[in-house]
């Protein structure tokens, strides 16, 4: 799977970009901050998933330029070619409506090959992944951020689950705010029945989803942490879901019993009822607090290294040590879910890696997948690197490229 040409128009620094990527060549976006570099691999990332890894507002994706236009917008575009040959191209717009009240509406449309889509339409049509610095919140950062790395993966790659999780975040908040109304004694229980079962139905998808991907997941990031650390150090991730299901429903074969759940799976109709259960015993809690207690928005990820917590325990090379596993095994399970090389983009993590680090994310750039790396400095590029990779100068939204 690769870009062959990507075009961008009010989109953060670039106001005009027509630019075709090479397949098979590493390419590294070199300039000062704030040039633009890292606004290109946002629009590849926001392309793959519809939303930015660095904010949460898609309003500020439109160029600060086009504000006072009559209709503010922001358009990305891509033609993607798959391993098996066929070509897609995918178009979003960003678009400011103004209201009959002089207010503004925010509007997303997305095409692929012409034709209007939803954004679960979207699923396989480009596949990512993206290494930052701040990647380290893996480790030391909040639960939130975990979930939220699993979500963001497997929403690249299986539809069910991103249907399951658009669901979920909906009737979540709207269960809280009934549990209010109950405290308050405007709402009764028993309105309680229609939101658990949409939200154990689609809970259950996820926390399936979740479990899987993490036990596939974790025999390629074991490899990758024994080759980084000299096999001196083993790396185990812990999935801990808000209750514990079980195979056999009675507290045995439960996901935290390890040696257990790396060949056993459990399906979300094997969860469903004890996710139902675990809701009618919180009940009571969860009317006095006002807030759902258990669910796949309160699961936990954590990595181990040696059998001990690394966020409370590691150091900071061992933390950029796990996280860097992590990244390598998530491209791999990738490529072997799709059946093809995702494409790897890296904003200016090289620099943030010791010298034995660096070189082994290096050496596994070898043109296999097409991968954008992001970076100030270019002389902490081996030259046998450089020489194999293909060197964009970025200035002011502006792609300067060497000259053929």
């Amino acid at each position: 799977m690769h870009i062959e040409h990507l075009s961008l128009t009010n989109f953060r620094n670039y106001a005009r970009l027509e630019v075709s990527l090479p397949q098979n060549r590493p390419v590294v976006l070199h300039g000062a901050n704030a040039q633009g570099k890292t606004s290109l691999l946002e629009a590849i990332y926001y392309l793959a998933t519809s939303r930015s890894p660095y904010t949460t507002s898609d309003r500020q994706l439109i160029h600060w330029r086009v504000e006072d236009d009559p209709i503010p917008f922001a358009r990305l575009a891509a033609d993607v070619k798959a391993r098996h040959g066929a070509y897609n191209r995918i178009e979003m717009a960003l678009v400011l409506e103004r209201t009959a009240d002089g207010l503004q509406r925010f509007k997303k449309s997305i095409r692929i090959n012409g034709a209007e889509k939803r954004v679960m339409d979207m699923v396989g049509m480009i596949a990512v992944v993206l290494f930052l610095p701040q990647d380290l919140s893996l480790i030391e950062g909040s639960p939130s951020e975990r979930r939220r790395f699993m979500d963001d993966t497997l929403t690249q790659v299986d539809a069910d689950y991103v249907q399951a999780l658009n669901t979920y975040e909906k009737i979540l908040p709207q269960r809280n705010a009934l549990l209010r109304r109950i405290a308050d004694k405007q709402a009764s229980p028993g309105e309680l029945a229609y939101w658990d079962e949409q939200l154990v139905t689609s809970g259950s998808v996820l926390i399936a989803g979740r479990q899987k991907f993490l036990r596939e997941l974790e025999v390629n990031a074991q490899g990758a942490h024994l080759d980084l650390t000299g096999r001196r150090e083993a790396l185990t991730l812990a999935y801990q879901p808000s209750f514990l299901p079980t195979a056999e429903g009675n507290g045995q074969l439960s996901f935290n019993m390890l040696g257990l759940d790396l060949n056993r799976e459990m399906n979300p109709e094997q969860i469903a009822p004890q996710f139902a259960d675990r809701l009618r015993t919180e009940q009571a809690d969860s009317i006095d607090r006002g807030m759902t207690l258990c669910g796949p928005h309160r699961d936990e990820l954590r990595l181990n290294i040696n059998g001990r917590d690394a966020g409370l325990y590691g150091s900071r090379g061992q933390a950029r040590t796990a996280v860097m596993a992590l990244k390598l095994a998530e491209l791999n399970w990738m490529r072997d879910r799709i059946g093809e090389w995702p494409i790897l983009l890296l904003d200016e993590v090289i620099a943030e890696l010791d010298a034995q680090r660096r070189a082994y994310l290096l050496e596994r750039i070898d043109g296999a997948t097409q991968t954008l790396l992001t970076t100030t400095e270019m002389d902490i590029f081996p030259a046998v690197f450089v020489e194999r990779a293909t060197v964009w100068q970025v200035t002011d939204g502006q792609i300067e490229m060497p000259q053929v």
